[in-house]
């Protein structure tokens, strides 16, 4: 089953202590936090409780799950997962955010912790170590910030005379920001290529940045993981194709809206590993005990139809690497 190609080193745990375990509510409650909008995590929470149900538990039936939403607000998220401690929840699930991990990793040592994230989560200090976390935090990386140079690699491939190249963040998500930044200004220096930085973080703002690439002639993007991005994927596609901009996203839901190319994990199979993990925990496991994980493979899709409306030809070697060709 494609859903559990994640790679893990240590797969035993223990049990909470049943006086522990006695404490439960009848019916456990799920406090699930989202970053962006419910609109946008209609298949993510199908995922997440197709894990869920895996383990034994459906919503309604023997759990149940509070949701909390930040819109994109992420200055709220502390103010969200302390409203979900005070609830208070079994167990608290994080979908996608760094910022919301570490505030919650802020708001309690007690409450189990389930996270999606897109970089280290030592580095991030969000656990211990990937095989034996720790504390009450464990989860799911997609590793997106250390994907950055091979992303660049790949869109320089596919751009060869690009002498600069341009990365989209949102300052507003300062750790995972600041995190690509670092790494694409180390891949961009090995190659000799020249990076420019543009920052975003509403619509506008992402208008307003691609039209400074434009003018600038620079000649391919980098548009880093973020939920603002994700959110206006179609309107950033069609922009970039407007203005004739060779772009790399890190998902392949950018890709299938129209953009050229993606490499990155799924987003869904992070969300159905969250599920399962959340009710492994329902059913006693330590977060301690179970290892981070990362999924084992990862995509590279190529939009043709965008790349010949580009005028790019995508080189023979790297169609033959894609795992999924759009036409």
């Amino acid at each position: 089953m494609r859903r559990r190609e994640f790679i893990t080193v240590l797969t035993g745990a223990a049990a909470w202590p049943l006086a522990a375990r006695a404490q439960q509510p009848a019916m456990p409650v799920i406090g699930y936090l989202g970053a962006s909008s419910p609109d946008l995590y209609t298949d993510r929470l199908r995922t997440f409780r197709q894990g869920l149900n895996e383990r034994g538990y459906v919503e309604g039936r023997n759990v149940a799950i509070e949701f909390r939403w930040a819109e994109n607000h992420f200055h709220r998220l502390p103010e969200l997962v302390a409203d979900l401690v005070h609830r208070p929840v079994s167990v608290i699930a994080i979908a996608g955010s760094t910022s919301g991990a570490l505030a919650a990793k802020t708001a309690t040592t007690t409450i189990p912790i389930v996270f999606g994230t897109a970089g280290d989560p030592v580095e991030l200090g969000l656990v211990a170590s990937w095989n034996r976390p720790g504390g009450n935090l464990t989860g799911v990386t997609l590793w997106n910030a250390e994907l950055v140079p091979k992303r660049l690699e790949l869109l320089h491939e596919l751009v060869p005379t690009a002498t600069e190249i341009a990365l989209l963040v949102n300052p507003t998500s300062p750790i995972v920001a600041e995190t690509e930044t670092k790494y694409a200004q180390t891949a961009a220096r090995v190659r000799g290529l020249q990076l420019h930085i543009l920052n975003a973080s509403t619509k506008n703002e992402i208008d307003a940045a691609l039209t400074i690439l434009a003018q600038r002639g620079i000649a391919a993007l980098l548009v880093g993981a973020d939920s603002v991005f994700f959110e206006n994927r179609e309107h950033i596609a069609a922009l970039t194709m407007h203005n004739s901009i060779p772009a790399m996203y890190d998902r392949r839901e950018y890709a299938r809206a129209g953009a050229l190319m993606s490499y990155g994990g799924s987003v869904l199979d992070v969300h159905y590993q969250i599920g399962v993990y959340v009710g492994r925990i329902l059913n006693g496991e330590k977060p301690a005990d179970l290892p981070v994980m990362r999924p084992a493979k990862y995509h590279l899709i190529i939009n043709l139809k965008t790349a010949k409306a580009l005028g790019l030809t995508v080189p023979s070697i790297l169609l033959a690497r894609a795992d999924e060709v759009i036409e």
